[in-house]
C-alpha cells in the first residue's frame, strides 16, 4: 500500500502536459474628457460625450461552453476626467421582457448583471471589482491572490443606473478615481475585464477570453490604454457615527447589575487619508463594532476554541494584505477577533457577591497603513490599543473594582515584494502583543507575545506551475504561571505522560517555537491539477495572543490530484474528480493520522449540481482526546459525503448536505444533515430556511481526569450527543439603498452520558481493550447533588467522584435590521436583536427541550440605532 501512495505522490510531477495556449491580450483605448462635459448617470447612454471613444465588444463565452459565441453580445465604452472614470455598457437581448431584475441588498448578485474588473496596480494579482445588476443593485469586491479571494467587505463610493429598452438593457457606471489605487506615471496601462451574466441560460461571457484551465483570474485580463496625466487623488474621507442602544432583559432579584434594562450612547469617528495615491491611512477613534448578525450557535466538547469569522468593518477592509494563513484553513498569524475580545479575567467572589464584567474590551483607537506601490511593494501596518477593563463587584451594596483585562497594544506589520514580471514575490510579517502592568490575579496572561515569518511564491510556464513556502517563528514571555499554563493547554499538551519529547518546565518565563511549509503544484494548463507539500508546527509554537492556532506538534506530508473538465461533457456543464492523501506525525516520530479520500463534483445541463465522495482513515491517534492524558487511539474510520443543489436561479430552490462517518467496532459515528429551502415570491422578497440535525454517538467521550491510588484516572463514557438548529432569513428590498433583513436561529445541543469507564490501554488495537467499564456497584449517582460516586475496588470506600456531565443547551438568536444608504457611503441602521440562552433538562427530547427553552422565556432585547455620515473631501 505504501508503494502505491508513493507512486501516486510522484506521478503528477512526471506527467508531461502541454501548456495552455497563449492568448493574445485585447486592448481598449480610452480618451479623456477635454471640455468639462460629463455624462449624466441615468442608464440611457445618450450623452454625446460618449462619442469620443469607440465601442469595445466581441465578447466570448467563458461558461458553460468556453470559447464559443455568447447567446447575445455585449459592448462597452470607457471615458475619464480628472476625478472619475465612466463606463457605459450595453447588454443586447432579443427578449427584453424576459430580463430578470431581482432586487437585493448590496453585494447580492442575482438576476442579470454586468461586472467591471480593474487591475489599476497592473500587478496581475489584485483588482477592484464593480458589479451592476439590471435592478440597479451594486456589488463591489476587492480581488486578491489572482482571483482566489474576493472580499465583499470593501465598500467604495460609486454610482450606477440601469435601463431596459428594446435592444436589451444598459448600465452607466461612475467611479471616483479616489476609490482606486494607481501610480503617478503620466501614461498608464491598467488590467481590464468586463463580464456579463446572461441569467436565463446561466451563461457568462467576457471581453478578454479566459480559458477554463487558466491558472488564475487577474493575470489573464486584457489591457486598458489611453490613461494619460491622471492626477493622484489625495483621498480624505471622514465618517463620524453615533450609536444609541437600549438593552432589556429579565430582572434578576437581588442583583443590582441586572435591573432589567441598560442604556448606552456612544459615538466615534473613522477616517481614511490618502498618504499617496496608492497608500492609505485608516484611523478609528472609539470604534463601534456592533455586529448586525450574531455568530452562529456552536458547542465544542473537545475543549478547543471555536473559530468565528471577522465581521467588523475596520478589520475586514484590506484584510488580504495582513493575511498569513498556514497549515489548516483557520490557522493564521493574525486573527483580528483577538482585538476587543471578552476580558480574560474574572474576579474570585463569594456567594453573596455580584459581578458586572464588560462583554468586550474597549478599543481606544486603531490605525492601519496599507496599500501597494508602483514598484510592487505591498505594505500593511496596523496598530491598536485596547483599554484597561474592570469588573465591578457588589458586596451587600458596597462597590469595588478588579482589573480583568490590562492595557494592551497590538501590532501587525506585513510586507511583500513582486518581481519577475509579477510572477514571483517574497514577503514577511511581524506581530506583537504587549500587555502593561499585569497584576497578580492576571498572571496567567503573557506580558509579551511576538510572531513573524517569511513567505515566497514563484510561478512559471504561464503561471501554470508554482512553488511556494513560508516560515513561522513565535516567542511569548510572562510569569512562570503564564508559561506553565501555556505548556498545559490543549494546543501544546506538554504534560502528556507518554510524550518523551516534551515536558512541563514550571521555571520557564518564555517559550519559542517555529513552523513552516513547502508546496509545489500545478494549477492551470489542461485538465490536470496537483499539489505536493509538507508543513510542520513545533510543539512550542504559540501565536494565540493575536493569531489563531488550534494545535501544534505536527509534521504533515500531503498530496492532491484533481481533474477538471474545461468544456461541456455529455449531460454535464462541468465535472471534476479529486484524490487527497496525507500522513501526520508528531515530533517524537509517532504517526498519528493517515487519511485518503476520493471525491467527484459536477453541474448538470439543467444547473443542478452535486459533490460526492468518501474516504478511509486507517490510522488515527489523538493527542488531545484525553485532554492532557496519553495519546489515544481511535478506531479505523470510513466516511462519505453528499451535497446537492437544485438550480440556484429558480424562485424555489433546494439544497442538501449529508455527512456520515463510522468507526470500526462502533467506536463512534458522525451524522450531519443540513437542508436548505429558498423561496423568492417576488423580485424584492426572498425567504430561506436551513434546518440542521447532527448526531455524534461515541463510546469513549472524555468526561474528566481524577486520581486513583495516586495515579491519574481518565474517565470516559458513551454519549448520545445531538444538535438541532435552523437558520431563518428573510430579505426584503424596497430599493437598492433601502433593505429590511431578518435572521433567526433556534439551537439546541443535548448530551446524555452513560456506561462510564476508565482508560486502561489507550493505544490497544481492540477498542474494548482500551477501557474498563465501571459496573453497577462500582458507580452510583446521588440525585440530590448530581454527583457520581465511584468505589472502583469495591472495598466500601469512596475512591473518587465527578459531576453529572449531562447537558442540554438551548439558544435563540435573531436580528431584524433596516439599512438605509441615504447618500452614497452614509448609512442609517435600525437593529432589533434578541437572545435567549438556557440550560434545560437533558432528559427531555430535542424538540421538547427546544420548545420549553425558547417559548415562555423572556429574551434579552437590544434596540440599536447607528447613524454614519461619510464625507469625502
Amino acid at each position: 500500500m505504501g508503494k502505491i501512495f508513493l507512486w501516486l505522490a510522484i506521478l503528477p510531477a512526471s506527467i508531461q502536459v502541454l501548456d495552455a495556449q497563449i492568448i493574445e491580450k485585447k486592448k481598449y483605448n480610452t480618451n479623456a474628457i477635454q471640455d468639462g462635459r460629463t455624462p449624466v448617470i441615468d442608464g440611457a447612454i445618450d450623452d454625446p460625450i460618449w462619442d469620443i471613444v469607440e465601442w469595445g465588444g466581441d465578447f466570448i463565452e467563458v461558461r458553460p461552453d468556453e470559447n464559443t459565441p455568447p447567446t447575445f453580445q455585449t459592448k462597452f465604452k470607457i471615458i475619464y476626467d480628472t476625478k472619475y472614470i465612466y463606463f457605459a455598457i450595453r447588454a443586447l437581448d432579443a427578449e427584453p421582457d424576459s430580463i430578470v431584475r431581482r432586487m437585493g441588498r448590496r453585494d447580492t448578485f442575482d438576476g442579470d448583471w454586468v461586472e467591471v474588473n480593474i487591475d489599476s496596480y497592473h500587478d496581475l494579482r489584485t483588482a477592484f471589482s464593480f458589479t451592476a445588476t439590471v435592478a440597479g443593485v451594486r456589488g463591489d469586491e476587492f480581488v486578491s491572490n489572482n482571483g482566489d479571494d474576493w472580499d465583499s467587505s470593501w465598500n467604495p463610493i460609486w454610482m450606477t443606473k440601469t435601463q431596459i429598452d428594446d435592444e436589451g438593457w444598459t448600465a452607466e457606471i461612475k467611479i471616483p478615481l479616489s476609490q482606486l489605487r494607481f501610480n503617478a506615471d503620466k501614461e498608464q496601462v491598467w488590467g481590464l475585464q468586463v463580464l456579463r451574466r446572461y441569467f436565463r441560460n446561466e451563461e457568462r461571457s467576457v471581453w478578454q477570453r479566459i480559458p477554463q484551465d487558466a491558472p488564475g483570474w487577474v493575470s489573464e485580463f486584457g489591457e486598458l490604454h489611453g490613461l494619460k496625466n491622471l492626477t493622484p487623488q489625495n483621498q480624505l474621507e471622514i465618517q463620524p457615527f453615533t450609536v444609541t442602544q437600549l438593552k432589556t432583559y429579565e430582572k434578576e432579584e437581588g442583583n443590582p447589575f441586572r435591573d432589567g434594562n441598560d442604556f448606552k450612547l456612544n459615538g466615534g469617528v473613522d477616517a481614511k487619508i490618502g498618504v499617496t495615491n496608492d497608500l492609505t491611512l485608516d484611523l478609528t477613534v472609539n470604534p463601534d463594532f456592533g455586529q448586525v448578525e450574531a455568530d452562529p450557535s456552536a458547542i465544542a466538547l473537545d475543549g478547543f476554541q471555536i473559530f468565528f469569522q471577522e465581521r467588523r468593518p475596520f478589520f475586514v477592509e484590506n484584510k488580504n494584505i495582513f493575511d498569513y494563513r498556514f497549515s489548516h484553513a483557520s490557522d493564521n498569524l493574525f486573527y483580528s477577533r483577538r482585538i476587543g475580545r471578552t476580558p480574560q479575567g474574572y474576579p474570585s467572589v463569594s456567594g453573596d457577591q455580584y459581578v458586572d464584567r464588560p462583554g468586550n474590551t474597549t478599543i481606544l483607537g486603531a490605525a492601519k497603513f496599507s496599500g501597494k506601490t508602483k514598484n510592487g511593494w505591498s505594505i500593511g501596518v496596523m496598530e491598536s490599543l485596547t483599554a484597561k477593563e474592570y469588573a465591578e463587584i457588589d458586596t451587600n451594596g458596597e462597590r469595588s473594582e478588579e482589573l480583568v483585562e490590562p492595557l494592551t497594544n497590538y501590532f501587525v506589520g506585513r510586507l511583500q515584494k513582486d518581481f519577475n514580471n509579477n510572477n514571483s514575490y517574497v514577503g514577511g510579517i511581524v506581530t506583537a502583543t504587549n500587555r502593561f502592568d499585569v497584576p497578580d490575579q492576571l498572571n496567567f496572561l503573557h506580558t509579551d507575545a511576538y510572531s513573524g515569518g517569511l513567505d515566497f511564491k514563484h510561478q512559471w510556464s504561464n503561471r501554470n506551475y508554482y512553488l511556494m513556502g513560508y516560515s513561522i517563528f513565535s516567542k511569548v514571555k510572562g510569569s512562570r504561571e503564564a508559561i506553565a499554563a501555556t505548556q498545559n493547554t490543549l494546543t501544546h499538551l506538554f504534560q502528556r505522560t507518554d510524550a518523551g519529547h516534551v515536558e512541563v518546565d514550571s521555571t520557564r518565563t518564555s517559550l519559542a517555537g517555529t513552523g513552516g511549509k513547502l508546496e509545489y503544484g500545478k494549477v492551470g494548463g489542461g485538465n490536470l491539477r496537483y499539489t505536493i507539500g509538507a508543513f510542520w508546527k513545533s510543539p512550542e509554537l504559540e501565536i494565540n495572543d493575536i493569531g489563531f492556532l488550534r494545535q501544534t506538534d505536527e509534521f504533515r506530508q500531503y498530496n492532491t490530484v484533481a481533474y477538471e473538465s474545461t468544456r461541456q461533457m455529455g449531460k454535464f456543464r462541468r465535472v471534476g474528480a479529486n484524490f487527497n492523501y496525507f500522513n501526520s506525525f508528531d515530533f517524537e516520530g509517532n504517526r498519528n493520522r493517515m487519511q485518503y479520500q476520493f471525491g467527484a463534483d459536477g453541474t448538470f445541463l439543467n444547473n443542478w449540481s452535486f459533490d460526492v465522495g468518501g474516504g478511509h482513515i486507517p490510522i488515527n491517534y489523538r493527542t488531545a482526546h484525553l485532554q492532557g492524558g496519553p495519546r489515544f487511539k481511535l478506531s479505523r474510520e470510513n466516511f462519505v459525503w453528499f451535497i446537492a443543489n437544485t438550480d440556484l436561479r429558480k424562485k424555489l430552490r433546494f439544497s442538501a448536505d449529508l455527512l456520515y462517518s463510522e468507526a470500526k467496532q462502533g467506536h463512534f459515528t458522525i451524522f450531519e444533515f443540513t437542508g436548505g429551502v429558498t423561496y423568492q415570491p417576488s423580485n424584492a422578497l426572498s425567504i430561506s430556511f436551513s434546518p440542521q440535525y447532527a448526531r455524534y454517538p461515541h463510546k469513549t467521550q472524555y468526561v474528566t481526569e481524577t486520581q486513583f491510588s495516586g495515579m491519574p484516572r481518565y474517565i470516559t463514557s458513551e454519549i448520545d450527543n445531538k444538535t438541532l438548529s435552523a437558520a431563518i432569513r428573510v430579505n426584503y428590498t424596497i430599493n437598492p439603498n433601502l433593505t429590511i433583513q431578518y435572521y433567526g436561529q433556534p439551537f439546541i445541543a443535548r448530551g446524555r452520558y452513560s456506561h462510564f469507564n476508565y482508560i486502561t490501554n489507550p493505544t490497544a488495537e481492540n477498542l474494548f481493550d482500551r477501557y474498563e467499564l465501571l459496573e453497577e456497584g462500582q458507580i452510583n449517582k446521588q440525585f440530590d447533588t448530581g454527583m457520581y460516586m465511584v468505589d472502583e475496588n469495591l472495598d466500601g470506600t469512596l475512591d473518587y467522584s465527578f459531576d453529572d456531565p449531562d447537558f442540554s443547551l438551548v439558544e435563540f438568536r435573531s436580528n431584524l435590521v433596516v439599512r438605509w444608504e441615504y447618500i452614497p457611503g452614509s448609512e442609517l441602521f435600525l437593529v432589533w436583536s434578541q437572545g435567549i440562552s438556557n440550560f434545560m433538562d437533558p432528559a427531555d427530547s430535542l424538540t421538547r427541550g427546544l420548545e420549553s427553552g425558547i417559548f415562555g422565556q423572556k429574551p434579552e432585547n437590544i434596540f440599536l440605532m447607528k447613524l454614519t455620515y461619510r464625507l469625502a473631501l
